[in-house]
């Protein structure tokens, strides 16, 4: 398979990963550049992509591997598990290949979408996140360039992990369970209920402890250490090696709580619905607890 970098524009690698290696540095990438397996994924947008990314890259966003919006669907939902191995395929993904997400002038977040999609389709193991994304990349020296091409596809034989996707009813169990921890990685605003945003009703499921998404990194957008990181859940009531659900307005912030928790360890999925599904449904119960 010819080398190939999906530019992502939000993550890094290592040679095959493990949790230890699910985020990687900007050296490493320099180090590994020309490896024949390595395929780059650039998440962020088509103008910025255009003006400059790592070479090799492809460009991809969470929407492309999410099943297209209808009037009143709910957003951003992970495509069905076929759907989701032809996208791949056709970026030049597959079995055999080391991927790297990256973001490109975009929040993290987008970047922890794609990751998730990545470890549901079956190759978590395979895919790490460049740690701090472009910005990271160019200021170690790292080369960036406007050139584009084609990937040959790929093949995934692996199987789906469709056991990462936590339903409505697997959350509504999970709220009703003291093993679960269910964690809503919007900003307290939206966890308290003072803003519905633009969701019908305000507030956060019942239990739901709240871990904003942008407590989990640093403001060079970059992941808190590890350490750093088990204290945010520990003070969150999550104990180590536990099980957690996150979710948040539609399924991409609760993807960098999954990608936290699963570096340190934890049984971790994502409520793909999140509140977009269960504020809209009038007979599930909400709370508008204040954090303390």
């Amino acid at each position: 398979m010819k080398r190939l970098i999906l530019a992502l524009s939000l993550a890094g690698a290592s040679g095959f990963a493990g949790a230890a290696d699910m985020l990687v540095a900007p050296a490493w990438l320099k180090a590994h550049i020309d490896d024949k397996n390595l395929v780059l994924l650039h998440v962020g947008v088509p103008a910025d992509f255009a003006k400059e990314h790592i070479p090799g890259a492809q460009l991809v966003s969470p929407a492309d591997l999410s099943i297209p919006r209808a009037e009143g669907a709910l957003i951003l939902q992970l495509l069905p598990p076929d759907a989701l191995r032809e996208k791949l395929q056709s970026l030049g993904v597959g079995d055999g290949s080391r991927v790297i997400v990256y973001f490109g002038a975009d929040w993290v977040t987008p970047a922890t979408r794609v990751y998730f999609s990545l470890d549901a389709a079956g190759l978590g193991d395979n895919t790490s996140v460049l740690d701090g994304g472009m910005p990271a990349w160019k200021a170690a020296g790292g080369g960036v360039t406007r050139e584009s091409r084609t990937p040959a596809p790929g093949k995934i034989t692996a199987l789906p992990r469709t056991d990462l996707v936590a339903s409505l009813d697997t959350v509504k169990a999970a709220s009703a369970d003291s093993g679960h921890k269910i964690l809503d990685a919007r900003a307290p605003e939206f966890y308290e209920g003072r803003s519905a945003g633009s969701m019908p009703r305000a507030g956060h499921i019942p239990g739901a402890q709240n871990i904003p998404f942008s407590s989990l990194a640093t403001e060079d957008l970059r992941m808190k250490s590890e350490s750093d990181t088990a204290e945010i859940f520990k003070a969150a009531g999550v104990k180590p090696g536990g099980s957690v659900i996150s979710y948040c307005h539609i399924g991409q912030q609760a993807t960098l709580v999954y990608f936290a928790a699963k570096r340190l360890g934890m049984k971790a999925r994502v409520y793909d619905g999140s509140w977009d599904e269960w504020s809209r449904k009038d007979e599930l119960p909400i709370e508008k607890t204040p954090i303390k």
